[in-house]
C-alpha cells in the first residue's frame, strides 16, 4: 500500500500542489500524516524537483515561445573528458543559468539530425531575433545549425500545457 500511496499522492499533486494534506488524504482514502510523510518522502527521494504554478504567459507579455532545434558539434555530456570543451560547456550551462528566456535545453534525437532541443519564451518577435541573433553568434563554436519553430500564444492552443495529464498515461 506505501507505493500505491506514494504514487496516488504524487499523481494528486501534479493536479494540484496547492491543496492541503488533509484534502489530500480524504480523496486517497489515508490519514493526514500519512500524506504528509509520503510528501516528504517524494521530496527526498527527488520525485518532486521543486513546487511551481503555470502562469498565463500572455498576462505575463510573452507572446512567443520558441522551440529551437539544434545541431551541436558535440553534446554537452557528463562524461566530457576534454578539459577545454568542458570549460566551454560550463560556460554554456551558466549562460543557460543565468538567460531566464531559455526555459528548457536539453541533448536527444530527432527533427533532421539535430541533437538538442531549447525552448525559450520571449515578449515579443523582434526580443527572439534578438536573442537568437546573440545565441548563435556567442555559441558559434558549438552550433553547427538551427531550426526554429514559434509560437504565438496568442494563436490557438489546442491543448494547453500542463503536467496534470500524466497521471492518465498507461504504465507497465
Amino acid at each position: 500500500m506505501a507505493k500505491q500511496t506514494l504514487i496516488k499522492l504524487l499523481y494528486e499533486l501534479l493536479k494540484n500542489s496547492k491543496r492541503s494534506d488533509r484534502d489530500i488524504a480524504k480523496v486517497i482514502g489515508v490519514s493526514q500524516p500519512t500524506i504528509t510523510r509520503t510528501r516528504k518522502k517524494l521530496e527526498k527521494t527527488g520525485y518532486i524537483k521543486e513546487y511551481t504554478v503555470i502562469p498565463d504567459v500572455i498576462r505575463l507579455g510573452l507572446e512567443i515561445v520558441a522551440f529551437t532545434f539544434l545541431n551541436l558539434v558535440k553534446p554537452p555530456l557528463k562524461a566530457e573528458k576534454n578539459p577545454s570543451t568542458a570549460k566551454d560547456y560550463d560556460n554554456l550551462q551558466k549562460w543557460l543559468e543565468t538567460t531566464p528566456n531559455v526555459i528548457f535545453l536539453a541533448v536527444g534525437h530527432g527533427l533532421n539530425g539535430k541533437n538538442s532541443l531549447m525552448i525559450s519564451a520571449h515578449k515579443d518577435f523582434t526580443e527572439y531575433s534578438e536573442f537568437i541573433s546573440d545565441f548563435r553568434s556567442r555559441w558559434a563554436t558549438f552550433l553547427m545549425e538551427t531550426d526554429t519553430f514559434l509560437i504565438s500564444t496568442k494563436g490557438r492552443i489546442l491543448k494547453p500545457f500542463s503536467f496534470k495529464y500524466i497521471e492518465n498515461i498507461k504504465r507497465n
